[in-house]
Parts: structure tokens; C-alpha cells; sequence
């Protein structure tokens, strides 16, 4: 099963933003309603990686440098003769 780390984007408070809520690329509100995105947050399903930041765009880099992590192949099937593809 792949590991997921799905975006969120939180208010101040700490309260989520829902999706509906759309921002301008600095997290200022489209919405009169809404008090704008203070930071974004993406926890992996592994249990073992979190990130949190205010700039959307360096947390969702991360999260996917993460997850390719999880793709490569285990070291142990790396080092078996015969095994590597690469």
C-alpha cells in the first residue's frame, strides 16, 4: 500500500481551511469569511515524518521528496546480487 501525506492548511488558531477556502499565493483569503492560511502541514501515513510551514509551496516540495523515499527500493533487495535494476 503507498504511503500518502496529504496537504492541509490551517488557520491561525490552528483550525483547518477548507478547500473551498481559496487564497492568493501568500495565503491571503479570497473570502471575507475566512482569516487567511497562517501555515500548511503534511503528515505522512508512515507515523515517522510531519512538516509544517508557513510557505505551502516548500511543504508540499518536502512532502514529495518524502514520499520518493518510500518509493526507492529497500536497501536489502538493493544489495542482493542479480536484484538491481538499476
Amino acid at each position: 500500500m503507498p504511503f500518502r501525506a496529504p496537504l492541509t492548511n490551517h488557520h491561525a488558531d490552528a483550525t483547518p481551511c477548507p478547500a473551498a477556502h481559496r487564497h492568493t499565493s501568500s495565503g491571503k483569503p479570497l473570502r471575507a469569511d475566512c482569516p487567511g492560511r497562517a501555515y500548511t502541514q503534511a503528515v505522512c501515513s508512515c507515523g515517522e515524518w510531519e512538516m509544517t510551514g508557513r510557505a505551502k509551496g516548500y511543504v508540499n516540495e518536502c512532502r514529495r521528496r518524502h514520499l520518493a523515499d518510500h518509493a526507492e527500493r529497500p536497501k536489502v533487495l538493493r544489495d542482493l546480487p542479480g536484484l538491481d535494476a538499476s
